[in-house]
């Protein structure tokens, strides 16, 4: 799929195959984008159902008609399941870690709340903070031409991130105590696949205690040691490579 794409609200009810995109999302095709009349694109409403049309016409800064629009199609959700439980780093480099697994294809993000990290999200501030993931799962899906973009999770707590663990069909800590190298153990090939992605100052002892009697060992991608905001794109595109779904 290479046609730039687009978020609506539904795709129910196609107006005889014709759309108009106005707001954001037009402001965006039209003026940034600069679309203009006879080129492909995309519209989908993030989870899964899409679209494709050609561009009638763009009208004003902010207006994009959209026709041709007579097909909705349903992209199924990819198996196994990917889902990282990413500790909260310094800074804007949650939002860096969200985008850039966004792009390589994870399928849902927790936010989670370690012992030993230093960003701690409470009260507007914390409600803030989980937007911007959100928005920018939502824009690096776009991005990267998705249709299905990751679901990003309330922030949870360790008790929550260890019930997570316990139901998955395979669950792992990214941790350099691991002896085990993340890209030769056995995978399951549907499921639920979950990765813990620890802060900057390591997960505790008493987490990995917590997390192991969920099921979740402790996994190495390598030699060196990764910094939180990039743990997590390493250790998906090991997996996506490993389980067929960038075959």
């Amino acid at each position: 799929m290479t046609a730039p794409v687009f978020v609506v609200d539904s795709l129910d009810d196609l107006p005889g195959g014709q759309y108009v995109l106005d707001g954001p999302e037009g402001r965006h095709a039209v003026s940034v984008k600069r679309l203009r009349a006879g080129e492909d694109v995309v519209l989908t409403d993030g989870r899964g159902r899409w679209a494709e049309g050609v561009v009638k016409a763009a009208e004003g800064k902010d207006r994009l008609v959209v026709m041709d629009l007579e097909s909705v199609h349903e992209e199924p959700a990819e198996q196994p399941r990917i889902t990282v439980v990413q500790a909260l780093p310094k800074g804007d480099r949650g939002e860096l870690a969200v985008e850039t697994m966004t792009e390589v294809g994870v399928d849902a993000v927790v936010p989670w709340a370690a012992s030993r990290c230093i960003t701690q999200w409470k009260g507007e501030r914390g409600l803030k903070a989980l937007g911007k993931w959100r928005a920018t799962a939502r824009e690096a899906g776009k991005q990267s031409r998705r249709v299905r973009f990751p679901d990003v999770a309330d922030a949870a707590t360790s008790k929550q991130v260890a019930s997570l663990l316990a139901e998955a069909d395979f669950a792992a800590v990214l941790h350099e105590s691991g002896e085990e190298p993340l890209s030769a153990v056995e995978l399951p090939a549907t499921g639920d696949i979950v990765l813990v992605v620890g802060p900057e100052g390591g997960v505790s002892p008493e987490e990995l205690a917590l997390f192991a009697e969920a099921g979740a060992a402790p996994y190495r991608l390598g030699r060196s040691v990764l910094r939180t905001s990039t743990a997590g794109t390493a250790a998906t595109a090991v997996l996506l490579a490993r389980t067929g779904r960038w075959s």
